[in-house]
């Protein structure tokens, strides 16, 4: 049952996050740094990270922190260069690329800290 529903949030989100990665939506609420953009794409992936590597991790595969980031990673190229080809909304960015790797890494990285945080 928690592997299903895990799958059915990483689904989902995935569809919303191309849904609105490929689609205009306008301005997003203002962070208060000329980089706001950024700091959307670096959480939306860290949280990518996470909902892969929840999956992955009820499954059983060996090293879900290694596949849950070359998955989002791929997925964040991928969607930008949709962006460029096929959307005349939205620009392809390589920034926006540095941005979804860099959030990928920062939740790897914070995932493999606290799994081995043991709980009293």
């Amino acid at each position: 049952m928690a592997k299903r529903l895990a799958l059915n949030i990483l689904v989902l989100y995935l569809f919303l996050l191309t849904f609105f990665s490929l689609k205009s939506i306008g301005k997003l609420p203002p962070i208060g740094f000329g980089f706001d953009d950024k700091i959307y794409h670096f959480l939306s992936y860290a949280l990518l990270t996470t909902l892969c590597y929840n999956y992955f991790k009820k499954t059983n595969f060996s090293h879900p922190i290694l596949i849950s980031s070359v998955i989002s990673i791929s997925y964040g190229v991928v969607i930008e260069w949709l962006q460029g080809v096929t959307s005349n909304l939205r620009t392809s960015d390589p920034y926006d690329v540095v941005a979804n790797i860099l959030g990928t890494i920062f939740a790897a990285i914070l995932i493999s800290q606290l799994k081995n945080v043991k709980l009293k």
